[in-house]
């Protein structure tokens, strides 16, 4: 909306439909909503129950401006105990999210007109918080025939002198790929050669289904490099308690706290507390929601399979689905419709995540089997989905 009252950078909409799900959901009483990565599970109540005593023993205040140091300790020891690859609390701040943390590293790092590529299909938030740093994002596109892995020739293309960072997702969000050893090393070999920094936006670390999962910093010479950014949303299940950390060298981490001084200071405490309840208690805590996941990954992936005009590749990490839908003809925006007004199942169409996106939408793995089972029980009736490729389910 133009409005002097409004700063310029705003007058043109930038609401996407992420955002705009909300509103979808109001629509009809008997959604499906599949739009928004937020788990339908419930925070572990060892977590709830810790935290919730540490506030009433007095973890009410401020907290150290880099963060709880016993929280920033016990990230440390997880870097430590996971990956063998050894984390100082002076590497370390504690950050109220993981998108709060992609913005105060994006802050730190740019100035006005330096570039930051981005593979697409991305996680939404990404250009805008790059132009809110007074960036400019450079979209590198990834192809399903090539498992949306990075490829390294086209990313050397796009490199100039105002190249700054590149921003890594792996288990991506949406695709769900997960980038093999050999991508890592030749992004970590272009990132040498052209003197850059990696952002690795590490949210999806527990949904490597395959393999398991590598940091980039933990290669050869790529400590220096290296700006990691993690979160208890995903890995713990913990979207509200918004708490997230940064790993980097201490001078950006420096400059972060410098920062965040003048935006929210720190970190909820409680949510802190939440948070190293969550990293002391992983081997309890986490194997369940990884099955959970991985059930019903598998379960939709096999339903995908058997409607007409719809593929996918084979799960392989995060708790995504990225559907081709091109063989309907229609484009993502359209599908996305139909499937919410003739279905009541709510979508993201494929273009929220960038251009290359088009001809797919994302479906999160944030619901239970037999409310997914009533989900595609609903697509497959749809004229736009018939002539199933084999077997119906009941």
């Amino acid at each position: 909306m133009k409005s002097k009252f409004l700063s310029k950078r705003y007058w043109n909409d930038i609401t996407t439909p992420m955002g705009e799900s909300n509103d979808f959901l109001k629509k009809f009483n008997d959604i499906i909503d599949f739009s928004l990565g937020d788990p339908d599970l419930t925070t572990d109540e060892r977590i709830i129950n810790a935290a919730f005593e540490d506030a009433k023993n007095g973890y009410t205040h401020y907290t150290d401006f880099y963060g709880d140091m016993e929280l920033r300790k016990e990230i440390c020891k997880y870097y430590k105990d996971e990956y063998a690859y050894p984390v100082n609390t002076e590497d370390c701040m504690v950050t109220t999210s993981g998108c709060h943390a992609m913005w105060l590293v994006l802050e730190a790092i740019l100035d006005d007109g330096d570039e930051v590529i981005i593979p697409g299909p991305y996680f939404t938030p990404y250009p805008q918080q790059v132009k809110l740093a007074r960036g400019i994002p450079v979209v590198l596109e990834t192809k399903e025939e090539e498992e949306f892995q990075i490829n390294a020739e086209r990313l050397e293309k796009l490199i100039t002198n105002r190249t700054k960072a590149i921003i890594i997702n792996t288990p991506n969000n949406p695709t769900g790929t997960c980038f093999s050893l050999k991508t890592l090393e030749s992004i970590a070999a272009i990132a040498k050669k052209y003197d850059l920094l990696i952002i690795a936006d590490d949210i999806y670390t527990l949904f490597s289904y395959s393999e398991p999962f590598i940091p980039i910093m933990t290669l050869k010479d790529m400590r220096e490099r290296t700006i990691s950014i993690n979160s208890f949303s995903k890995n713990y299940v913990m979207t509200g308690w918004r708490i997230g950390y940064v790993i980097a060298p201490s001078y950006i981490i420096n400059t972060i706290k410098d920062i965040n001084e003048n935006n929210v200071f720190t970190a909820p405490s409680i949510s802190q507390r939440a948070a190293l309840y969550a990293l002391k208690n992983r081997k309890e805590i986490q194997p369940e929601i990884v099955r959970s996941y991985k059930e019903r990954i598998l379960y939709a992936y096999e339903r995908i399979t058997e409607i007409s005009n719809m593929s996918v590749l084979y799960p392989r990490g995060s708790i995504y689905l990225f559907v081709n839908i091109k063989e309907t003809g229609l484009s993502s925006d359209e599908v996305a419709k139909r499937l919410l007004e003739e279905a009541h199942v709510l979508v993201l169409p494929g273009n929220a995540f960038g251009k290359c996106g088009e001809g797919y939408i994302r479906l999160a793995m944030t619901m239970g089997i037999d409310k997914m089972n009533t989900a595609f029980n609903r697509i497959a009736k749809m004229s736009l989905f018939q002539n199933q490729k084999s077997h119906s389910f009941a």
